[in-house]
């Protein structure tokens, strides 16, 4: 994923900037990097943060930069910002989302003799080069802007900057968000962020969400949109179910609140149809909708697995999957009392390939668990995301779901039999819940329905995108 931040001051804005960002770092793990404008021009920092934490690797930096207008980013991809010298004057920029047509936009700027691009170690181009680069063949930033978010397909949110002033321009459906904030103590200050309590504890306050495809300029002086908001939106709904940060809202809902919603809908699914000990979540992000569904179910909520974070506060920080597993395991500690020979629920965010889920299951067990019954707080995955990469599948049988479908049917299944799996009042898809039970060695299995996620976030299903559920764009 990542995420975004930047800010504008009258003042030096270089701790609202650092600060800002720090407050992203849930969204990544690969590259930090932020870039300011001050009396010495453009100033740059990127750092790789696989090993480290964003702030202990920036705190040199920010002792060293100085400027009133920044920008930054959390990236789970490239390194950025990048500074870039265009026609129509220099600019910095930073991405967030996933670009699909890559290699089309690519031909078409070798075709209008663009030289060359610089090749990533995995053979790609960075995205944001891609984006720089279309920007760069038009007549003003403005325009480039604009022009990208026309001419992607797939997610591009972006803010970009010039020496007196921020661009935020939100992707055309609206799939990651961008909101502003204001603030006066003696000097104006905006800051612009993906996470809408990035800028909270700096004092700023909510002054704009922009909307689908809108762009805006920002100075000290105020806001000019210089493209107005399109109708058409589809964020993306694992934001509240996995990705947001509990503090966090996106159109106006709350993050913490959504989850315990679903937390509510699953316990009435159940409705008293398995007798508990204690309801659980996975730490961290399952816990929030264990608590709703410990509410609604007027059962004892409980922590029998503790997270250990002082060294490893994220189980996906490292790249290779063997050391991703194992540090996961390290990381979850038992509270024995509460397992030994008892009953237990466990909800977690989502149920991806199944593979940390089953590991937790039998962990479980071997400390005494009489029963692990496992819920998930989103529906069955049965697409890989292409608008976001909030997976690092490479194959859709990377889902445990297409493993198991594929198993069933004997062979690939069309889009048509995936979408009967997907509906949870079929045959097959209770096939298909029991045979992942199995396979996981859960004592039962529930997902959440997506009519019941839908309802749980709270605002017009249309301008949600479920896409890794549903498979609808």
């Amino acid at each position: 994923m990542g995420g975004l931040y930047g800010t504008v001051s009258t003042g030096d804005c270089v701790n609202d900037l650092f600060f800002g960002i720090d407050y992203h770092s849930h969204l990544g793990t690969h590259r930090g990097g932020m870039a300011v404008c001050g009396p010495e021009g453009f100033q740059r920092a990127i750092h790789n943060i696989q090993n480290a934490p964003f702030r202990t690797k920036f705190e040199r930096d920010v002792q060293e930069m100085k400027g009133t207008i920044g920008i930054g980013c959390i990236s789970d991809t490239d390194p950025q910002p990048i500074i870039i010298r265009a026609k129509f004057g220099s600019f910095v920029l930073a991405t967030v989302g996933k670009i699909n047509n890559s290699d089309a936009i690519l031909q078409s700027i070798f075709d209008n003799n663009h030289a060359h691009f610089q090749e990533l170690t995995n053979g790609s181009v960075s995205q944001t080069e891609v984006a720089a680069a279309l920007i760069s063949t038009q007549n003003s930033l403005e325009e480039g802007l604009a022009l990208v978010q026309d001419t992607v397909d797939g997610s591009l949110t972006m803010l970009a900057m010039t020496e007196d002033a921020v661009y935020a321009a939100r992707d055309k459906y609206g799939r990651t968000p961008l909101i502003i904030g204001r603030k006066e103590n003696g000097e104006k200050s905006y800051a612009v962020s993906f996470e809408s309590f990035a800028y909270q504890n700096l004092g700023y306050a909510d002054e704009k969400n922009l909307g689908p495809a809108e762009i805006v300029r920002i100075t000290p002086d105020g806001l000019e949109i210089l493209r107005e908001a399109g109708n058409e939106m589809k964020i993306c709904s694992f934001l509240w179910t996995y990705y947001g940060y509990p503090t966090s809202s996106y159109e106006g809902v709350n993050v913490e609140q959504m989850r315990n919603r679903c937390g509510e809908r699953l316990a009435e699914r159940d409705a008293d149809q398995i007798d508990l000990d204690y309801v659980a979540g996975v730490p961290d992000s399952g816990t929030a909708h264990a608590i709703g569904y410990a509410n609604a179910s007027k059962t004892k909520f409980a922590r029998p697995l503790i997270k250990y974070t002082p060294t490893w506060p994220r189980s996906f920080m490292p790249p290779n999957q063997s050391m991703r597993e194992m540090i996961a395991k390290m990381k979850l500690i038992t509270v024995n009392p509460l397992i030994n020979g008892k009953k237990l629920l466990f909800i977690d965010d989502s149920i991806v390939r199944g593979t940390q889920m089953h590991d937790t299951a039998s962990y479980l067990f071997e400390h005494g668990a009489k029963e692990v019954h496992v819920r998930s707080a989103c529906p069955p995955i049965m697409y890989a995301c292409k608008y976001l990469n909030f997976s690092r599948s490479t194959s859709e049988y990377d889902l445990i779901t297409r493993r198991v479908i594929r198993d069933l049917e004997g062979g690939e299944a069309s889009d048509e039999v995936i979408a009967e799996y997907a509906d949870a009042t079929t045959d097959k898809h209770q096939k298909m819940i029991e045979k992942i039970t199995e396979e996981l060695d859960f004592t039962s299995l529930k997902y959440h329905e997506l009519e019941d996620l839908k309802k749980a976030v709270g605002i017009d299903p249309c301008r949600l995108c479920t896409y890794c559920w549903d498979g609808k764009e």
